[in-house]
């Protein structure tokens, strides 16, 4: 077996050399003035509406388009004035459609805003009428553009009329969208965001603001006659929506006995913080765990309330003790386990204010368990108030949260997409699976937002007829669900992060890497019931490769538009370079929930191949053929740039694909390989701006070699810092890193 290498060096920086064009068109596009005509009919309607409803002091306006549009086809010429950007004025996104499915954006601008585009609309249509009858396409406007034709205009600039022309080619309606579904529970609101604060607004409208019922500056907690006000005086305000009392999908519970187990006393090793129902001390274990009660004193707490938050932690504390056919070598841990939730319902309201106290009271603690998941699917078009806010937690603190991938109630072939949190991005969501690796009969499904793959890995939850063992209030217990699968994950996660001293990305990266294999990774084959894969019963086959296999790890962060080395030495026989080859990239973006479904602000698009020099500049001839951002004109929409090349996932997984047919690669030069990392921006504040980031490469010999020490003395020539992963050195620091000190 070979170690994993860290390979520490320079990295370059490069700002974007490449500027946006004149507004265009795609080949053979064109815009009839009746459209246009359609689009001023739409907004001067909504004018209208807004000038009899003054309570937001402006418009909403929601803008239909005709498919999932790019960032550089969102509207540039309307709904703005002077030198304002549209962009800045989005309050939200959501997907319209099943398939093809498209974009629709929510803006809030002034009246005079609107009023501006439907002047400028009304001047298209007159110069598309006179000057190109009635039609006008792709090649007037490049004649416009190369000048081989003069523009007259005086009314409206030529590089405004060319941003309304485009932006009426991808817009397909304008409207005012109104929440139309009925609520019967006490729910967690979102309002769009307007220039009147969301305190001033319900006020007017009759609801009373307490700071008790407020989770940020527009989402609160409303009881259902409130509700009702709200819609039926300003449906147009609703953005999200969500049942607060969620029921906790039950885990089964298949029998027990009162079988004892010892267990030494703690000493130096990692915490890993559970939230969780209310946990047992007098289990054998009691001592390995820290336990707070986050739970009101004025609630009672039932026996049955103790069993699942106790079950959870046995698994995390002693896991391979009590069950002995699933040891995965990564030891026992100490826990602090914060009871936040009785068994079977809970507020919603109550765990968001609970979690982000939790974390910044304990923030030596880098990885947590959440197994309490929502028996209601997620929304397609929106993240759900509890994974928003892990999301931030993580981005604020850095920290990871592994949580479950939820449960159906009963067995049943229908599918049923995952329930909250497990749709938080940039948490690990673990599914289970039984011990033959095929997704279990409880198992639900991705993705989030119709997109992002979720859950992102699975493990060993137990079956029926295939339980898996646990410690509960009673003794020995025997249950399944993807509660029992998470805290697997817990545990290699601590381990990789605090044993091993990796960063969160890295050790995400890794276990991300070690479940997909050399199992090729695209949008049609990710499993939306296993996700990336399983992962590796031991630690060994995550921190190690068989012998033809060199796995090494990369970090760096975003600090300009590309991050990128020319300079990875790759081993060269007989004049080839005989691998295969795989990269995983993670990253924690950013994220805003009121984005709807452009949830995530920062995209990180990695090329990793054989560098090869074209015209004198050298380029990354990337292994999953990948042309984004590289020089010269690269036409791709966006739902293929989305589907080949995962555009706006925080996991990126590039891979060859392993046949009896493939050859020995072409040396290009010198035979270095590349990595380039490069970085877009949804949002103006530029979140991506030294974001760290974790990079896990495997090469595997194709003929069986061993190439590693081969691997090694080339990168020292060339520079690198090479650093051998040994688990046991690393263990040892480890362990002395946490011993007490005397001082006489």
């Amino acid at each position: 077996m070979n170690n994993i290498l860290q390979l520490k060096g320079q990295f370059q920086q490069q700002s974007n050399p490449g500027k946006m064009g004149p507004p265009n068109l795609p080949k053979n596009g064109f815009v009839e003035s009746t459209h246009l005509e359609d689009l001023k009919n739409q907004l001067q309607r909504i004018l209208r509406f807004w000038q009899e409803n003054t309570l937001i002091k402006g418009a909403l306006v929601s803008v239909h388009y005709k498919h999932v549009v790019a960032k550089s086809n969102r509207i540039q010429g309307l709904l703005c004035k002077g030198s304002s950007n549209p962009n800045d004025s989005i309050r939200g996104s959501k997907f319209d459609g099943e398939k093809p499915i498209k974009h629709v954006f929510t803006h809030y601008v002034m009246l005079d805003v609107l009023q501006e585009s439907i002047i400028r609309l009304d001047v298209c249509i007159t110069v598309v009428k006179n000057e190109y009858a009635g039609k006008i396409t792709q090649k007037d406007i490049e004649a416009l553009n190369n000048k081989r034709k003069t523009y007259r205009n005086t009314k409206l600039a030529k590089t405004n009329f060319l941003k309304v022309i485009k932006d009426a080619y991808y817009v397909q309606r304008f409207d005012v969208d109104q929440d139309a579904e009925g609520v019967e529970d006490r729910s967690i609101i979102t309002i769009y965001k307007t220039n009147v604060s969301t305190k001033d607004l319900l006020s007017k409208l009759g609801i009373d603001m307490i700071n008790a019922k407020v989770i940020d500056d527009t989402t609160i907690r409303l009881e259902p006659d409130e509700i009702k006000l709200l819609k039926e005086n300003a449906p147009y305000l609703i953005a999200m929506k969500v049942r607060d009392l969620r029921e906790v999908t039950p885990e089964e519970a298949l029998g027990s006995n009162t079988k004892i187990v010892n267990i030494p006393a703690p000493r130096q090793e990692p915490t890993v913080g559970v939230i969780d129902t209310p946990f047992d001390k007098k289990v054998y274990f009691g001592e390995w765990v820290t336990y707070v009660s986050m739970i009101d004193e004025g609630i009672e707490i039932e026996p049955r309330d103790y069993n699942h938050g106790t079950e959870v932690t046995s698994i995390i504390v002693d896991g391979p003790t009590i069950n002995p056919e699933l040891d995965d070598g990564c030891g026992r841990f100490k826990v602090k386990h914060f009871g936040a939730a009785k068994a079977g319902r809970f507020s919603s309201f109550s765990i968001l204010k609970a979690i982000r106290h939790i974390v910044a009271k304990n923030q030596d603690i880098k990885v947590w368990n959440l197994s309490l998941g929502s028996d209601m699917p997620i929304n397609r078009n929106f993240i759900s108030p509890e994974a928003a806010e892990l999301d931030k937690i993580q981005s604020d603190y850095d920290i990871i949260f592994i949580i479950a991938g939820t449960n159906k109630r009963e067995a049943s072939s229908e599918e049923m997409p995952i329930g909250a949190p497990a749709d938080s991005l940039n948490a690990v969501v673990v599914n289970a699976v039984d011990l033959n690796n095929k997704p279990v009969s409880y198992h639900r499904v991705g993705p989030v937002l119709s997109f992002f793959h979720k859950p992102d890995i699975s493990y060993y939850g137990g079956d029926i007829g295939q339980p898996m063992k646990v410690c509960t209030p009673c003794g020995e217990g025997f249950v399944m669900g993807t509660s029992f699968s998470a805290p697997w994950i817990s545990r290699k996660m601590a381990y990789l992060i605090y044993t091993m001293g990796f960063t969160r990305e890295v050790a995400k990266a890794l276990l991300i890497d070690a479940a997909a294999g050399w199992n090729r990774m695209d949008m049609d084959t990710v499993s939306h019931s296993v996700g990336y894969g399983v992962v590796p019963q031991r630690i060994e086959n995550i921190l190690q490769t068989p012998s033809d296999e060199i796995r090494f790890i990369m970090t760096g962060s975003c600090d300009s538009y590309e991050t990128y080395t020319y300079n990875i030495p790759i081993p060269i026989y007989n004049n080839k370079q005989p691998f295969f080859a795989r990269a995983t990239l993670c990253y924690f973006p950013k994220c805003s929930r009121n984005q709807g479904v452009d949830y995530t602000s920062t995209e990180i698009d990695v090329h990793f191949g054989r560098v090869k020099e074209d015209n004198g500049r050298a380029t990354i001839k990337s292994i999953n053929a990948n042309k984004q951002g590289d020089m010269g004109f690269n036409p791709l929409l966006e739902e293929e740039a989305r589907k080949l090349y995962r555009k706006w996932d925080n996991i990126k997984l590039i891979s060859d694909v392993i046949t009896d047919r493939s050859k020995p690669r072409k040396v290009y030069g010198v035979g270095a390989w590349g990595l380039s990392i490069k970085v877009k921006e949804r949002l103006r504040t530029r979140n991506g701006r030294g974001l760290p980031f974790g990079v896990v490469v495997t090469l595997k010999e194709m003929s069986g070699e061993n190439r590693i020490d081969d691997f090694i003395k080339l990168c020292m020539v060339r520079g690198w810092m090479v650093n051998q992963i040994d688990i046991n050195n690393r263990f040892d620091v480890y362990n002395k890193s946490q011993e007490d000190l005397s001082l006489k």
